[in-house]
């Protein structure tokens, strides 16, 4: 008896197809295209550490280290503490720092008074505070005058970059009857006896200079204005101070204060200052005599000094060997006031 899985002893068995199949006789011939061998890539060669600055600043690799989860802790409550007693110490400072008028702004009276007292338990007191603040103010004067050089000029300007000037007297703006006696004094000098000058003759004596510079303000603003006048330095050389002068004290006797009252304005400038060639005492604007809102009859302009020490209403100058009074040194500014 035959087995399920033989073949019927009268059907054939089917053909198994050959692996690759002979194509018909009348098909075309089908060429395979030649195949190049791949190129191998070059080995990358390994990159050199940079040398010089690059190796200073170049990027180091991550390494991996373990740490115990104790040391972890400790070093987190370590740094924790470290934040806190700088922002304490930081706030402290910024207390003891902070003007009295901005004090009795910021806090309630009890938590002023409770930060006052704590501030000065440690030492922290107003004298200190002033002296910080003073000694701090005469380094920036100390490396603002070691910078400076007679020798540089500020940027100066053609007459079309003009802009508008406004009147920035510190008080009221004086009245054109002040200039019915004025005159300037000169004191201090190498004869020892006092000059008068007046207006004509200022403008008589010397050469007449035009400069177009910026005057910037310590509020913020500046302006291109053109100037005229005379310089210091011909001044200087005309009436030559004392020869331990070291110091120009300019004041203005026409000057008022907010209510309209006299007060006089006084401005210090070291004698460096005032013979640097763009130092002028100036008597016109815009080709105009200078008007009262700018200064009249005379002011000065320093233009690598900030706007406050371009005094205006000029009647009096005296040199001196030590540094004299300034009305805005007196209320906290700085002496030097370079650029």
């Amino acid at each position: 008896m035959d087995r399920p899985d033989d073949p019927r002893p009268d059907e054939p068995a089917a053909a198994i197809p050959p692996d690759d199949p002979a194509p018909p006789p009348d098909a075309p011939a089908v060429l395979e295209p030649a195949t190049e061998p791949v190129a191998e890539a070059p080995a990358t060669a390994p990159k050199k550490p940079p040398g010089g600055i690059g190796a200073w600043i170049a990027e180091r690799p991550e390494e991996l280290a373990e740490v115990p989860a104790q040391a972890l802790k400790r070093q987190s409550r370590r740094d924790f503490l470290l934040l806190g007693a700088a922002t304490a110490a930081a706030l402290t400072g910024m207390w003891w720092l902070m003007p009295d008028r901005a004090r009795s702004r910021f806090a309630i009276p009890w938590l002023r008074d409770a930060l006052d007292g704590g501030t000065s338990k440690i030492g922290l007191t107003r004298a200190r505070r002033e002296q910080f603040l003073d000694r701090s103010m005469r380094f920036d004067d100390d490396v603002a005058e070691a910078l400076y050089s007679k020798d540089r000029s500020v940027r100066t300007y053609d007459r079309s970059a003009v802009t508008p000037l406004k009147n920035n007297y510190h008080g009221r703006t004086p009245t054109p009857d002040a200039l019915a006696s004025w005159s300037l004094n000169l004191g201090g000098l190498a004869s020892g006896a006092p000059v008068r000058l007046t207006l004509d003759q200022l403008l008589h004596d010397f050469p007449h200079r035009e400069q177009v510079t910026r005057l910037v303000c310590v509020e913020g603003w500046s302006a291109v204005a053109w100037w005229g006048g005379f310089r210091f330095a011909d001044l200087l050389a005309a009436y030559p101070p004392a020869e331990d002068a070291r110091w120009a004290a300019m004041r203005s006797t026409i000057s008022l204060d907010g209510n309209g009252k006299p007060e006089t304005y006084a401005v210090a400038i070291d004698l460096e200052t005032a013979r640097h060639a763009q130092a002028l005492l100036v008597t016109h604007k815009d080709g105009k005599p200078l008007p009262m809102a700018h200064g009249a009859p005379l002011r000065l302009i320093v233009p690598m000094k900030l706007g406050l020490k371009n005094i205006k209403g000029l009647t009096d100058i005296a040199y001196t060997n030590a540094e004299p009074p300034d009305y805005w040194q007196q209320r906290g500014y700085s002496s030097y006031d370079g650029l």
